[in-house]
């Protein structure tokens, strides 16, 4: 088959959480089937920022998106993890 990319919306505990920081821990996280493609803030409301992030994995292999937002929820600072969209390349 091929490759698929997974968007997620990431949003912070508060707006004092340095979102440069939970980039790079989240980061960390991403599973070993699944390379990062890019992060990005994107402005919610009233200076809440979320952070969009973008990962790319195989659509065979037995893994799904869903490990992917588990491992994301997981970050400290983390509120709510939400897929967005999953799409073949």
């Amino acid at each position: 088959m091929g490759d698929a990319a997974v968007k997620m919306k990431v949003m912070p505990e508060s707006t004092e959480i340095d979102l440069t920081k939970l980039a790079e821990d989240i980061k960390k996280v991403i599973p070993s089937f699944a390379r990062l493609h890019v992060i990005q803030e994107m402005p919610i409301a009233f200076g809440l920022k979320a952070l969009i992030v973008v990962t790319i994995m195989n659509d065979k292999g037995g893994h799904s998106p869903d490990e992917i937002e588990a491992a994301v929820s997981k970050v400290a600072g983390v509120e709510s993890v939400e897929v967005e969209e999953v799409g073949l390349l």
